[in-house]
């Protein structure tokens, strides 16, 4: 019998009059109806009060959707408020807003394997090589004969064959499988988000150190110097990454700088690369108030940028026919995003300027790995970005694991994030999780 069960004993022998007896000749403290009727209402309002902490204990544990590997629950975004009286209060009580797992293994990442079925992970196996050595059509058909067999109940292989679909912009493939996938786990299946094709079509794509900033949990005047830093490193050409998904709340001072910034990042044909844009917009959409003229209009502008950067055209002229009628102004006009990639949430902010790897990593890499030493010479944190890693060539990921070696050997901490899971299955088959933290993107 568990804590909470006991106590819900004990409170319903209470209930019923079951207590410890009275001695002889002493009066009981339940003698009237009265104070009987008093210990059932304590009683029930205990057990309600019990029965209220179990549910959310067995929600959390039980009734969450399954997360992808190394996903994290997240706690309610909170007030400016609060956040300001969790600072009071100190350092740990922000740390409640982590998941358990997150405390115990700062995301510590998941393999795949964890959750492939004991009987598909030799398949599992098969396809990624077969993917790697560039037999594109073998791994599809592949993927879903298991998908039609015993792989069907193993998620590794439905992720798997949506990023094969993703890799080769088959678009309406990936939709009828999202259908499948929705009705094979009830729930909501994968978005669609192939790979950021470069600076512009036809010219070669961006690979090398990317300027990154993560920001939370409070969006203020106080984010002056990250945006500094990533205006000072615009010029070199590289990609700018800024990542929010630690923001929990903003103000009209931080919005003002990060609006003003934004501009300036994504002008003269720079790349922009934002983390969490959804759900900053939501944040700073909460802060709004229709009507109030005399409110500052920085958070309304940020809100139309972010959902600019987004291209959600329908958003941007409903929440700009509200900024009108709030301030009787003429508001922004939409711009379809040039050089504007979105990314999911990164819920672990990064803690060093990325490595972005490139859409392909072939047999002529030499240049490539030279480029990731230099960048780790310079760096205890050797973080590369597989977000637009499409496939990687198996010689070449005997040859990249032979350099990652090298680096753990110098005490290098090696993080691959935001891999797809079929260059993620590969990488662990060839032991890369001895050298390095693997992150598969999150579905």
């Amino acid at each position: 019998m568990g804590l909470f069960g006991f106590l819900k004993k004990k409170e319903r022998a209470r209930e019923t009059g079951a207590g410890p007896a009275t001695r002889t000749g002493e009066p009981s403290r339940l003698d009237t109806e009265a104070e009987r009727a008093r210990q059932r209402e304590i009683a029930r309002a205990t057990t309600a009060k019990i029965d209220a902490i179990e549910s959310a204990m067995a929600h959390d544990i039980f009734n969450e959707p399954e997360p992808a590997w190394g996903a994290s629950l997240r706690r309610p975004a909170r007030t400016s408020a609060q956040l300001a009286a969790d600072a009071g209060a100190g350092a740990t009580l922000p740390m409640l807003e982590l998941a358990t797992t997150e405390l115990l293994s700062d995301d510590a990442p998941a393999l795949p394997g964890a959750e492939a079925d004991a009987d598909s992970a030799p398949v599992v196996d098969e396809i990624a090589i077969t993917f790697a050595n560039g037999e594109v059509d073998s791994a599809r058909q592949m993927l879903r004969d298991s998908l039609a067999g015993d792989g069907g109940a193993d998620r590794t292989v439905w992720w798997m064959l949506f990023d094969l679909y993703q890799t080769g912009a088959h678009q309406a493939a990936f939709e009828d499988l999202s259908i499948d996938y929705a009705s094979r786990f009830e729930t909501s299946p994968p978005t669609w988000a192939p790979l950021a094709p470069g600076k512009a079509a036809g010219s070669k794509p961006f690979a090398g150190v990317t300027p990154t900033e993560a920001f939370g949990p409070l969006l203020d005047e106080a984010i002056a110097p990250q945006l500094a830093r990533l205006l000072a490193l615009a010029p070199g050409g590289a990609p700018s990454r800024l990542e929010f998904g630690r923001v929990q709340a903003v103000t009209a001072e931080g919005c003002a700088r990060l609006l003003q910034a934004l501009i300036v990042l994504r002008g003269g044909g720079r790349e922009l690369i934002v983390a969490g844009a959804a759900d900053l917009a939501e944040i700073v959409r909460a802060s709004l108030a229709m009507g109030e003229r005399t409110a500052p209009e920085a958070p309304w502008l940020l809100l139309l940028e972010l959902l600019q950067l987004m291209n959600r055209e329908k958003d941007f002229e409903e929440a700009a026919m509200d900024y009108c009628v709030t301030y009787e102004l003429s508001p922004p006009q939409f711009e379809a995003p040039a050089n504007v990639a979105t990314a999911a949430t990164a819920h672990l902010p990064s803690r060093a300027d990325r490595f972005m790897l490139p859409a392909l990593i072939d047999g002529d890499a030499g240049a490539l790995f030279d480029a990731i030493d230099a960048y780790a010479a310079h760096t205890d944190l050797v973080v590369l970005d597989g977000s637009r890693l499409g496939r990687i060539e198996y010689a070449a990921a005997t040859v990249l694991i032979g350099r990652l070696r090298a680096l753990a050997a110098q005490d290098k901490v090696i993080e691959l994030r935001d891999i797809n899971h079929l260059a993620t299955v590969l990488f662990k088959l060839l032991g890369y999780a001895d050298v390095a933290r693997l992150y598969p993107h999150k579905y």
